[in-house]
């Protein structure tokens, strides 16, 4: 609301400024321009002083100027005089006076002297606005100020004249209550204008703040569902349709946290009723503790604690923590190692895993990082692969990168939910060929993992034809 009174505090700003300049300060400033005129004709006399034309040029300065001009030499004998004004106080002084005025210029460094004379002491003390006493003054009486400006110049045979000016000044003080008058009308036009513009104001401008202010909060509380009305200004405008996308944002996350804790909690839940299940029948039952109770317990425990490490993997990479290790390996190598580590999901299920690669590619990466990156990739191509159960790890070499591209033959991805498979938390809705199932952060990690690699990744995949995730590193030397 602070900022509807900005305009019309600037207005009365303005408005004052203007009061003072047109009232309390209009004679201070007609009395410089009246200065600055003097000196002016001074400097065009001094310019001209020694022309033919001289007297017409005083008679024209005179007229255009309106002052008195009156050229003496320096024993105050008369030279030159141009006369365009009612009553000079100059012609009316006595020669010493003017001659007075001679030796200041003289004594002055730039030769020249400025006088102004207030003649109100000795005017309008017989003449009264209501009533008079004797005699009515004269025309000649009805001036206020007198300027005086005397400039001595030196001629080109040495010898000195004295240039004297005058000019008389008339009282603005008519001016003046004409200005104010002229203000006060306009000040209370404006007044009106400026409480309607403020009304205006505040219909266009406060409502749709208000209302944007109350559905704020209804969003903190965590209604989600809330619409802000897009109305008014542009800035407005654009500020309710922020906050819709932060709203939409918002609840999406709010989904994504709900779905989050439902599959942590059957994703625990699972090899918890395994381990605790399989625990108990081998304490209960004679016979059953052998070797194959054991690895169910011993597999169960290793999927439980990869889940509870990719929460804390995200955890770590969300916050900055987690800094990089950079080293220059074998990234190839790397790979077959990784795939040696499925000879057992291979024997028993039936999986194929293949590793396409001609020859070892080196990279400078952070290798514990990557690893989780290619785990990651493989275990989802892993969980939605066909009914051929082949998932095909491809190196494919360029000038100066490797490409690392890890493909399934599943369902695929539809085109509109490709935008969201790296969020977190995030899970397609088709179901995994296998009963495992993740807590929806593994791709997430993928995304983080390599954008702190600095590296280029991607994902093409077509309904019934499977799907290619792939990422991109830069070729090292390879280390001696």
């Amino acid at each position: 609301m602070e900022s509807l009174f900005i305009l019309p505090a600037v207005f009365w700003r303005t408005a004052g400024s203007v009061w003072l300049f047109q009232t309390v300060f209009l004679d201070d400033f007609y009395k410089a321009i009246k200065r600055n005129s003097i000196e002016s004709s001074a400097k065009t006399i001094v310019a001209n002083i020694e022309n033919e034309d001289l007297p017409t040029l005083l008679d024209r300065l005179a007229e255009n100027n309106d002052v008195y001009i009156l050229i003496l030499d320096n024993k105050g004998s008369k030279l030159h005089e141009a006369v365009n004004v009612r009553e000079s106080l100059i012609a009316m002084m006595p020669p010493d006076r003017v001659m007075d005025y001679y030796k200041l210029a003289v004594a002055d460094s730039d030769g020249a002297v400025l006088d102004l004379i207030d003649l109100s002491g000795f005017r309008n003390d017989r003449y009264k606005p209501d009533k008079f006493t004797g005699p009515v003054p004269g025309p000649d009486e009805g001036m206020g100020e007198s300027m005086i400006y005397g400039q001595v110049v030196t001629l080109s045979d040495g010898s000195q004249e004295f240039i004297l000016l005058n000019a008389i000044l008339t009282p603005v003080s008519g001016t003046v209550d004409t200005l104010r008058t002229q203000l006060l009308i306009v000040t209370a036009i404006l007044v009106i204008l400026s409480l309607g513009l403020a009304l205006l104001l505040s219909r266009r401008v406060a409502r749709p703040i208000v209302g944007i202010n109350e559905r704020s909060k209804e969003l903190a509380k965590g209604n989600y569902n809330i619409k802000f009305t897009a109305e008014g200004y542009k800035e407005i405008a654009e500020l309710a349709d922020t906050l819709n996308h932060a709203a939409v944002e918002l609840n999406k996350v709010e989904s994504l946290r709900r779905e989050l804790i439902a599959n942590v909690s059957h994703d625990l839940r699972t090899p918890l009723t395994m381990i605790s299940g399989y625990a108990e029948v081998m304490r209960d039952l004679p016979g059953e503790n052998n070797p194959e109770n054991i690895q169910v317990i011993v597999e169960e425990a290793r999927r439980l604690t990869g889940l509870v490490n990719n929460l804390l993997d995200m955890s770590r990479l969300q916050s900055g923590n987690q800094k990089l290790d950079m080293i220059t390996y074998d990234l190839t190598a790397a790979i077959r190692s990784i795939m040696d580590r499925y000879g057992k999901l291979i024997d028993q299920e039936g999986f194929n895993l293949t590793l396409d690669a001609i020859e070892d590619a080196w990279v400078t990466a952070d290798e514990l990082r990557i690893d989780q990156v290619i785990y990651n990739l493989i275990n989802n191509a892993i969980n939605y692969a066909g009914d051929d159960k082949t998932v095909l790890v491809r190196q494919v070499l360029t000038a100066d990168h490797v490409r690392i591209e890890v493909t399934d033959h599943g369902d695929g991805i539809a085109a509109d939910q490709l935008p969201y498979i790296w969020d977190r938390y995030y899970k397609g809705e088709k179901n995994h060929r296998r009963a495992l199932v993740g807590s929806g952060l593994g791709l997430s990690i993928v995304k983080t993992v390599l954008e702190q690699h600095q590296a280029h990744y991607g994902v093409n995949s077509q309904l019934g034809q499977g799907t290619t995730f792939w990422f991109e590193l830069l070729l090292a030397e390879k280390d001696s």
